[in-house]
């Protein structure tokens, strides 16, 4: 410190300081954005006027309001800012007109973003020295760096400051507190002040009076940061006035250290908001670089219970909490009650530039009637990456129809002590996906039907202007129309510039009544509606026609929304699905009859994944539920996309065994059938890249292709499936083998998990691994993990992550086929390379439709094969590993809106029936609790 006898202090130049403090941001935001090419601190202000601060690498935004604003309008901006992830600092310019209040406004601010450090919250951490605020406010936050810039010793030293302002005169004094001085805060009711400031080693004055303490009152060789900033009048100024501190300028002949007005602390006000908003920016970049793990322990029992009576002892974490580890902001996810939430596609924007995380795709052996237990080992591997690896993992599944939870087979939850929790919201309603579904398929069904009555009752002339009405004299198309106009090749815009002729043209679909091919759906197994006629009523005029109900997530909808990657690809998806055929032959679109913005409206919430969780408390998103026999049997795109973003690599870093998680999606059924439309189909439509497949088997399902007895759902096991059998199980082998073959084929490696039973044998579990691993497969591994939950998984799930890390570096996937290869031609393909026919023979009605599919130009899309689950042929009969056998293609249709064509191999039924005894038997709810009972 300078000698007390000098008569000038030094200058605490902040303007200097500031400079220098802009140019350390300026190099450390772009070191920063080195290794992360996407970072980008950004600042918003709510005030009048502008200011930029660009220079230093910092995005300013500057939000100008109307005086007379009220204060709901304001919270909704403010809302709309807080919960913006790509803002990082929030400022609003104060004071405020007298009808806002500003205690409202500070507090309305995200603690996380209040740069000016104003909020209660960083205010209060402040006053505690067991904690930290987020942000210390600007001014005294400058005023203290000032201190240390200029080495002044703060600790052991007298401090006084005038003023307890909340912005700068109670802050500083906590920070100078926490500095270890021993500070003295004087205020308008303080006696003497001149007694204490004559005390101070450092004087900090921010009291907004001019000139209020007087030089002879500073001690010598004090510090002194003048904060006031106040116009004094001046004749002899041009402006009138100059502007003074709080201080008398004279002081500096008595003080070490003294900051000038201006050029003191102001510069470092605005220095310290931009420090902040750095702060802030790589505080919030680093946290959602990566996912919390927080694993929900499980009580393991034995016995197993029930899978209700587990699910409903198990505790879920708060969707909230759930939402935040996976650093979603809450604009980002929307919770129906406590466990459950919409995620939307908003964060695909957000993380565009992040790295995949690995993408593990689960499939199975052609099953018995009772399923292997591939949801299980899906929802039990994540569980044991999250929970028992501590990496992070996100499972991927179908939403389960209501058909088969009150029919035979139950819900598609898991099961045990793998499962999706809560399993009763999952295996019910949802969030209403498959509801919103079944409402826009008998939308467009309603349509078609209605469009038809009304073209065979009413005239050109009527048509039109029932489908343009004047309506103040003017007639306008409707924005869906202008497609129609298109196709059409019809330019005009004016409804009234139309010729009769084009008139004709657009108002006419003509409707063949017998090639209407868009069926209703509904979600219950009811078989009495599989065939039904439609039209009996007098009022619809003797227009009676043979039509039918499908299952609903056997609709096109579900497709289009299991294969859309945003919400403008669905409603183009949505349009140009076909309804009919006109009586010339022509397709009929959902756009031609004018229903696809409806359709969209009906769709825009179902298109966000569903956020739940596994027992364990690994995140998973529940999306789309597509038929695994007549479409495609994957979960969505989007939620796949989504959250390998999630768990993903930020921008600029490599992929690796430890800054990625795992992904893990289920296909649907055996790897013959969702497998294939997996890799053919859904990879083909995300561009996504799978880093290894698990291959579910279970010895029981082997057994049975070795020619064990017929497996019967409700009736018990015959004996060869609970006792050992090396022989059948030898024999049915072969089927597993093909299955592994198959994955290969497509250049990923297999990983069978054997999905084990308490009577399976260790001679049983090891001969399977040991010919697993001899026809190809990476690793066999057994699990358990019905019973033991992720603990069951772990030797599974270790083989999973050193066979992603060795993928990530020669990765060589590909699809089946060529899809620009005629209809033929892919449908050959897949017979003879994954399910191994010797040929392809179609009927009559098949060579129509391929010609046709191929005259409209519908011949380019990938073939979606409707088979049945049980046999690579299409008898479900022929077990285990056929060869050489026919494939015959009764039919072909196509779903345009989902991008595919799918031929019907056999019979296919696409609305299942109730058995004598379904499962609603047992489904009721404890009137006394209302806990749902007997669902499994």
């Amino acid at each position: 410190m300078p000698d007390s006898d000098q008569l000038t202090a030094v200058r605490l130049d902040g303007k200097v300081i500031s400079e220098q403090v802009r140019s350390e941001l300026s190099q450390k935001v772009a070191e920063f954005k080195k290794n992360h090419p996407t970072f980008t601190p950004k600042l918003v202000a709510i005030q009048v006027g502008e200011r930029s601060d660009s220079s230093i690498g910092i995005s300013f935004e500057h939000i100008q309001l109307p005086d007379d604003i009220q204060q709901a309008e304001l919270d909704t901006h403010l809302d709309k800012i807080n919960n913006d992830p790509t803002i990082h600092g929030i400022i609003v310019q104060l004071p405020v007109p007298d009808h806002l209040s500003t205690k409202h406004i500070v507090h309305s601010i995200c603690p996380e973003k209040d740069v000016d450090g104003f909020h209660a919250e960083n205010i209060g951490h402040l006053s505690k020295r067991a904690t930290e605020p987020f942000f210390n406010s600007c001014t005294p936050m400058g005023c203290i760096e000032l201190l240390k810039r200029y080495d002044i010793a703060v600790a052991g030293k007298n401090a006084v400051v005038v003023g307890r302002s909340d912005i700068v005169g109670s802050p500083v004094a906590m920070m100078l507190n926490n500095l270890d001085a021993t500070v003295t805060l004087c205020h308008s009711k303080t006696p003497d002040i001149e007694a204490r400031v004559r005390e101070a080693d450092i004087l900090v004055v921010a009291i907004g009076k001019h000139e209020f303490v007087k030089a002879d009152w500073v001690k010598p060789g004090a510090v002194v940061i003048d904060v006031g900033m106040n116009a004094k009048d001046d004749p002899t100024k041009k402006s009138g006035y100059r502007w003074v501190g709080d201080v008398e300028a004279a002081a500096k002949t008595r003080a070490a250290y003294m900051t000038p007005v201006p050029g003191g602390v102001g510069p470092m006000t605005v220095a310290m908001l931009l420090s902040n908003v750095v702060t802030s920016a790589i505080r919030h970049f680093e946290a959602s670089s990566t996912t919390s793990i927080v694993p929900n322990p499980l009580t393991l029992l034995d016995p197993v219970p029930s899978d209700i009576a587990i699910a409903s002892a198990q505790k879920p974490k708060l969707i909230s909490q759930v939402a935040s580890e996976l650093n979603l902001s809450h604009a980002e996810f929307e919770p129906y009650g406590k466990y459950t939430a919409k995620v939307t596609l908003d964060v695909l924007e957000r993380l565009e530039s992040n790295s995949n995380g690995h993408y593990v795709v689960v499939t199975g052996i052609s099953p018995t009637p009772l399923g292997e237990g591939k949801s299980t080992v899906t929802i039990g591997l994540t569980q044991a990456i999250y929970a028992h690896l501590n990496r992070p993992a996100f499972a991927c599944v179908r939403q389960p129809s209501q058909g088969p939870t009150f029919g035979i087979k139950g819900g598609a939850a898991g099961g045990g002590y793998s499962q999706v929790t809560p399993m009763t919201s999952m295996n019910l309603h949802l969030t209403g996906d498959i509801h919103a579904i079944t409402a826009a398929n008998n939308l467009v069904a309603a349509a078609v039907d209605a469009r038809y009555f009304h073209e065979s009752t009413q005239t050109d002339t009527q048509l039109f202007n029932r489908l343009c009405p004047k309506k103040k004299g003017a007639r306008k198309f409707a924005n869906v129309m202008l497609n129609r106009l298109q196709k059409l090749g019809i330019s005009t815009t004016n409804p009234d510039d139309m010729s009769a002729e084009e008139v004709s043209r657009f108002v006419r679909l003509d409707i063949d009544q017998d090639k209407i091919m868009w069926r209703r759906v509904t979600d219950t197994n009811d078989r009495f509606l599989r065939e039904i006629t439609i039209g009996e009523a007098a009022t619809e005029r003797g227009m009676a026609r043979k039509t039918g109900f499908d299952i609903s997530v056997a609709s096109e909808i579900m497709a289009v929304l299991a294969l859309t990657t945003s919400l403008s690809d669905m409603r183009e998806r949505l349009g140009r699905m076909v309804v009919a055929l006109s009586k010339q032959g022509e397709p009929i679109t959902c756009d031609d009859i004018g229903i696809t913005g409806a359709l969209t409206v009906l769709m825009k919430d179902a298109i966000n994944p569903t956020l739940m969780q596994t027992l364990e408390g690994s995140p998973v998103f529940v999306h789309a539920g597509p038929f695994a026999n007549i479409a495609h049997g994957n979960s969505s795109i989007v939620a796949d996309r989504i959250a390998l973003k999630l768990v993903g690599a930020p921008a600029g870093e490599p992929v690796t065994a430890e800054n990625a998680g795992y992904v893990v999606t289920e296909a649907g059924f055996g790897a013959d059938i969702g497998f294939e439309k997996f890799v053919n189909i859904k990879c083909r439509a995300s561009g996504l890249v799978p880093d290894v497949a698990v291959i579910v088997a279970t010895i029981r399902a082997l057994k049975m292709h070795g020619g064990g007895p017929d497996v019967v759902p409700g009736k018990p096991l015959a004996d060869e499936y609970t006792q050992e059998n090396l022989e059948l199980l030898r024999k049915g082998f072969a089927n597993l083998r093909r299955h592994i073959e198959n994955v290969n084929k497509v250049g990923i490696q297999a990983i069978v998990a054997i999905n084990a039973f308490s009577s399976d044998t260790e001679a049983e579990l090891e001969l399977v691994r040991q010919l697993a691993c001899e026809a190809g497969a990476y690793d066999a591994v057994p699990t358990h993990l019905w019973a033991k939950g992720g603990a069951g998984a772990v030797e599974l799930a270790k083989s999973v992550e050193r066979c992603c890390s060795e993928s990530k570096q020669n990765n060589k996937f590909h699809v089946l086929y060529d899809h620009n290869l005629p209809i033929k031609d892919k449908i050959e393909v897949i017979a003879k390379e994954f399910y191994r026919a010797g040929s392809v023979s179609f009927s009559k009605e098949a060579e129509q439709k391929i010609e046709q599919f191929t005259r409209n130009g519908w011949d380019k899309m990938p073939v979606c094969m409707a088979k049945t689950q049980y046999s690579f042929s299409a008898d479900p009969a022929l077990k285990n590993a056929p060869e050489g056998f026919d494939l015959p293609i009764r039919d072909i249709r196509a779903s345009l809106g989902a991008g595919f064509v799918y031929p019907l191999c056999g019979a296919m039924q696409t609305l299942p029936g109730l058995p004598t005894r379904p499962c609603f038997y047992d489904i009721d709810v404890d009137a006394e609790t209302g806990d749902i009972l007997g669902l499994f």
